[in-house]
């Protein structure tokens, strides 16, 4: 008989590169990094140098930007 264990969640959660999150929101490079800068853009990981995007978090911060009416205050 054996046993089959649910599986873990990864520790890491999946990094993508700025190009790579600028595809999945069909966002430019240019306005990624703009976005970062004003602090308006999805949450990042720098990682030395390098700037990453965690999956998980891009998802999230796509669904709190959702709006039902244009008279919804932006946040």
């Amino acid at each position: 008989m054996s046993v089959t264990l649910p599986s873990k969640q990864p520790l890491i959660p999946v990094l993508l590169t700025p190009t790579d999150a600028a595809k999945l929101l069909k966002v430019s490079l240019s306005w990624l990094a703009k976005a970062r800068m004003r602090g308006d853009g999805p949450p990042y990981i720098r990682i030395g140098r390098s700037i990453r995007y965690s999956e998980s978090a891009l998802l999230q911060w796509v669904k709190s930007r959702q709006r039902l009416s244009t008279s919804e205050p932006s946040s």
